[in-house]
């Protein structure tokens, strides 16, 4: 019996067992593929003629991306030298003019508005002067004088007698531009059109405003003397309580103890 069991045993292992070595010669012996290359140089020439089009192309354009732009700069900073040296030599509303038709987009361009307006306004054509100053701030909404624009076209209303008008402009210039050093000089403009109106107590508090937000400004100097001037509207104040002296008491009101024995009506 325990020699038939180990026959059993003998014949069920020993099939596995060849398996397994026949499995080991096999792998031993089967052919592997070839390693890649490692060659760099042989790897960047197979790249470069599989996409040098492609690459030539991208350089092509690279390359006169550069000189456009550096023939940008070289044609700009030629004209706004240009530009400059031309509004220096102006003089004139109509040498301004021509600094603005010829050379629109430079900065000498935007500043030539600046200065026909204040020619405009030496010749006293306070409309003309608004207008120019309107089309530098709808053309240059972000210069860094839109502020001193707008002071100038505040000013001009004035001069026109536009009081109501101004002063909107200025009240616009101090809440839209409180960090640019116009705005102090908004706040006290306000001042003086206030003072016209006797509105006593809002030029105050705007001097106060002045004294308090840009007391490091020029300005400040001139708010405290306009409020030292200014003086509390008396209609302003409620009045102080009246009291009735009691010699003026009415007569209904006195006891009859209070008159003189002289005054009482006999009975």
């Amino acid at each position: 019996m325990a020699l038939a069991q180990k026959s059993l045993t003998w014949h069920k292992t020993t099939p596995a067992r060849f398996e397994f070595a026949r499995a080991a010669i096999n792998i031993e012996f089967m052919p592997t593929a070839t390693p890649p290359s490692r060659d760099a140089a042989i790897e960047t020439r197979v790249f470069w003629e599989r996409f040098k089009t492609e690459i030539i192309a991208v350089l092509i354009i690279v390359l006169l991306a550069i000189a456009g732009f550096a023939g940008y700069r070289f044609y700009s900073d030629h004209r706004a030298a240009a530009a400059s040296a031309l509004l220096a030599s102006a003089k004139s509303a109509e040498a301004y003019q021509q600094v603005i038709a010829n050379y629109p987009n430079t900065p000498a361009g935007a500043d030539a508005y600046l200065l026909l307006a204040e020619a405009q306004r030496n010749e006293r054509k306070f409309t003309e002067a608004t207008g120019t100053l309107q089309v530098f701030i709808n053309k240059h909404p972000n210069h860094e004088l839109v502020s001193t624009a707008k002071i100038a076209m505040a000013a001009n209303l004035e001069s026109m007698g536009k009081n109501d008008e101004a002063l909107s402009i200025y009240q616009q210039i101090a809440s839209i531009y409180p960090n640019s050093f116009n705005a102090p000089l908004a706040l006290l403009s306000q001042v003086y059109l206030l003072k016209s109106k006797n509105r006593i107590e809002e030029a105050r508090r705007i001097c106060e405003t002045i004294l308090t937000r840009y007391r490091e400004s020029f300005w400040a100097g001139e708010a405290a003397q306009e409020l030292r001037l200014l003086k509390p509207n008396a209609a302003s104040q409620p009045p102080p309580a009246r009291t009735i002296p009691p010699l003026l008491t009415a007569p209904s009101s006195t006891p009859a103890a209070a008159l003189p024995p002289n005054s009482r009506k006999p009975r």
